[in-house]
């Protein structure tokens, strides 16, 4: 793709491109654009193939257009259909005008096609008396009910088949009164069997009188629902069903129904009249099943032989209103990216109402294992939703897409209402959610959510567990006390508890298992001092480390939702529901957050009267007043060591310690001369 956007065909033909969900996607506005689809490049569409069914697309101009009728839409279809239309139309631009009515003067009476159309066109208009130059689907599909009716009537008067209705002109309201009763009845017959088999048992086959004495203090004109679900009447050992009196009152009308519109006689019918009854109803819902069975098959075979006078017609007509909106759902998902009033998406099927938001990303389900299996790899939180409808349309699967809001409150069984695209409401309840991240701000707060949850759940378990302990505990006891009675009973004299023997004090094993435990509790307390030592060494110490802590818990949690919401991509949910995408899907914050609208409340006038009584203001800042001071004061001593009330240490000059004096050396004698030592020793005479 050069830098203006267009890419030039093989042919000469300039495709102009553009960013369409955060991928490049061929723009189709013009009717150039359709005479020239089979040279674009099967790579640069964005479906290969589509499902027929559960779009909301007319499923008759798809089945059209699914000429192999394999219950796929594929590319060589659209772009056969796009040739058909190029032979039929003298401009391709009356495609974008979306009409369902077209002027005989813009057919190309020159082509087969075109001269096949118009032959189809003038013979509905004199089928109906209609004289003019053009032709409407709505006079294309009043051609056809007519002609259905007419087979229908002519198969009627051929192929009457004689059988005799069994209640006559009531018989289909006798058939729906029966079917309405039927199931209460086989039930009451069996209980009368059971008690034919023991008639102790009547009682409990009856209604329990604690189930009407529940109900009492009701209004039991409102308590319907719960009378039904009675025995129909009390059984009895004759097997007699009253007809009249004695009946459970939320049946009474049922009944009597089936006893004027079968015409049965007496106050009461027994088992065997019943079945012959019901035999009847069955013959008669047979016959007719079979009868429309065959009459629609013929009338079908019919209409198919007739196909060629009204077909071509119809197609063209079709074509001409949803081809140019299908392209954009096909070739490029325009209609999905644009968030005009009425512009929806084909795989679109409405709004799930849940939780305070409105979820407009909801997609039918046509296979849950399949859906299961790839959905995760969408990278988006879904609910996945059964619907059952109120007004009586059935029951559908569907896929919505949340990519506003919290999440907290969502869990399997929740309630909520999905509203389909024509307005009908159904009631949703969630059965299976894939957990992807909604947005960075929810997934910072997921693992404190998760871990919140986690810890929950121990403690619910933890308590649970003590509680079965303790109770196991104290049936233990008491089986241990009842047979220490029977011993002492059957023995004359009790058990005694010191006679079994009391394991020996180990206490080489305990001064282990003390070393180790004070080697854990020596590197825990290191680990704490160090951490101590760096938090009190600065003021913001504290701040750096509280941060850390934040970062280290929610960064990967932010990054990998930052990660899977730049990769949103509905395709996996699209394919599994049958669709080939051939291109990213993507769903970015910036689309998502117009996909799910989140309740917004304006600010609250006036005092709620229930609400909860709120400290007085100047308490609150009083009691926040000494919250911070107590934490300034603690920061302060870690800080400065010292409380600002304590004294100021008094600084002590040392003074050195005199030297101790030194004692003198021992003098040493003189040694005296000789000759006087000699004299000395000599005695006097």
């Amino acid at each position: 793709m050069s830098k203006n956007n267009k890419l030039v065909s093989k042919s000469g033909y300039q495709w102009k491109f553009s960013m369409v969900g955060g991928v490049a996607r061929v723009n189709i506005e013009t009717a150039a654009d359709i005479a020239h689809l089979h040279e674009l490049d099967q790579k640069l569409w964005t479906v290969l193939s589509c499902p027929v069914k559960g779009l909301e697309f007319d499923e008759k101009t798809l089945a059209m257009l699914d000429s192999d009728k394999d219950g796929r839409i594929r590319v060589n279809e659209i772009i056969a259909a796009a040739e058909w239309l190029k032979k039929v139309l003298r401009d391709l631009n009356y495609l974008l005008q979306g009409r369902d009515h077209i002027a005989f003067a813009d057919i190309q009476p020159d082509t087969d096609e075109g001269k096949q159309v118009l032959d189809s066109a003038r013979l509905i208009l004199k089928a109906l008396g209609l004289e003019k130059e053009d032709i409407s689907l709505a006079e294309v599909v009043e051609y056809m009910a007519i002609f259905e009716e007419k087979c229908r009537a002519e198969y009627t008067a051929q192929n009457a088949e004689p059988f005799e209705p069994p209640f006559g002109d009531k018989s289909d309201d006798a058939e729906a009164a029966v079917n309405a009763v039927r199931a209460k009845v086989a039930d009451y017959f069996m209980r009368c069997k059971l008690v034919q088999f023991d008639a102790d048992a009547a009682q409990a086959l009856d209604v329990q009188v604690e189930r009407i004495a529940a109900i009492s203090a009701n209004n039991l004109s409102d308590n319907i629902e719960e009378i039904s679900t009675y025995p129909l009447a009390r059984p009895n050992k004759e097997a007699l069903l009253p007809l009249v009196d004695g009946l459970n009152p939320a049946w009474k009308a049922a009944v009597a129904s089936v006893k004027e519109l079968a015409a049965l006689e007496g106050d009461s019918i027994n088992e065997d009249d019943w079945n012959a009854l019901v035999s009847k109803v069955d013959a008669y819902t047979a016959w007719k099943a079979a009868g429309e069975t065959a009459m629609n098959e013929a009338i079908a075979a019919r209409l198919e032989e007739h196909s060629a006078a009204f077909a071509p017609v119809e197609k063209l007509l079709r074509l001409c209103r949803d081809y140019f909106t299908l392209l954009h759902n096909y070739v490029v998902f325009k209609d999905f990216y644009n968030r005009a009033v009425g512009s929806e998406a084909v795989f679109q099927a409405g709004k799930l109402y849940i939780d305070q938001r409105c979820c407009e990303l909801c997609v039918k389900v046509a296979d849950m294992g399949k859906q299961l299996a790839s959905a995760g790899l969408s990278g988006m939180y879904i609910l996945y939703c059964h619907c059952v409808s109120k007004a009586g349309l059935g029951e559908m699967d569907i896929a919505a897409v949340v990519t506003a809001g919290d999440i907290r409150n969502f869990r399997e069984g929740k309630n909520g209402v999905f509203y389909d695209r024509h307005g009908q409401d159904w009631d949703a309840t969630v059965t299976k959610i894939i957990d992807n991240p909604i947005s960075v701000g929810q997934a910072f707060w997921s693992p404190y959510r998760k871990f919140g949850n986690w810890v929950t759940d121990k403690i619910n378990k933890s308590a649970e567990e003590k509680e079965s302990k303790q109770f196991d505990n104290m049936t233990a006891k008491a089986d241990t006390a009842s047979t220490d009675l029977a011993a002492k009973a059957a023995d004359g004299k009790p058990a005694d508890p010191a006679a079994a023997p009391k394991p020996a004090f180990d206490i080489a094993k305990f001064a282990g298992i003390f070393a180790a435990i004070g080697l854990a509790v020596g590197a825990v307390g290191m680990a704490l001092a160090a951490v101590a030592k760096f938090l009190v060494s600065a003021w913001y110490n504290p701040l750096i480390a509280i941060a850390l802590v934040v970062i280290v818990i929610s960064g990967p949690s932010m990054l990998l939702a930052w990660l899977k919401l730049r990769k949103r991509n509905l395709g996996p949910v699209l394919n599994a529901n049958g669709w080939a995408i051939n291109s990213m899907v993507k769903v970015n914050t910036t689309f998502g957050a117009l996909l799910t609208s989140v309740a917004k409340y304006p600010k609250a006038v006036g005092k709620d009267p229930l609400a909860d009584k709120k400290m007085a203001w100047w308490k609150k800042c009083l009691l926040w007043l000494i919250v911070l001071a107590a934490i300034a004061l603690a920061v302060f001593k870690l800080t400065q060591h010292r409380w600002p009330w304590q004294p100021e240490p008094v600084a002590v000059e040392a003074v050195e310690a005199p030297a101790p004096a030194e004692e003198p050396a021992p003098v040493a004698e003189e040694a005296a001369p000789a000759e006087e030592v000699a004299a000395a020793e000599t005695p006097a005479t």
